[in-house]
């Protein structure tokens, strides 16, 4: 797991922090699946309304694996920060879906 020590957020500043170097456009991905038996509950659940709690959590899954890529990747470069950060989120086909975190890794310093 990544050292959680690597801030990241979707604003393009850190208040209190000034950005004392762009180290480049990074990403953190994730290709999750889900069972046959949890997309059937699913697709039932969306028929009567309800949610789906079981994709739900495999998104959740996702985006937390895609953040720990995004943070090594940072730390790999010697940021302390990515700014910018953003998600996009992509259907692969009948029961994956890719994540992807994109945004700028920084070093900063307090101000």
């Amino acid at each position: 797991m990544a050292d959680t020590d690597v801030t990241i957020t979707t604003t393009d500043s850190l208040e209190g922090r000034e950005v004392t170097e762009y180290l480049g456009v990074i990403s953190g991905e994730a290709v999750i699946g889900a069972n046959v038996v949890s997309d059937i509950a699913a697709g039932i659940r969306d028929v009567v309304g309800g949610r789906s709690g079981s994709y739900e959590k495999k998104i959740e899954q996702g985006r937390r694996e895609a953040i720990n890529d995004l943070q090594a990747e940072a730390q790999d470069l010697g940021a302390d920060a990515v700014i910018g950060a953003t998600f996009d989120y992509e259907e692969m086909g009948e029961g994956m879906l890719w994540v992807n975190l994109s945004g700028t890794a920084v070093t900063t310093r307090r101000e």
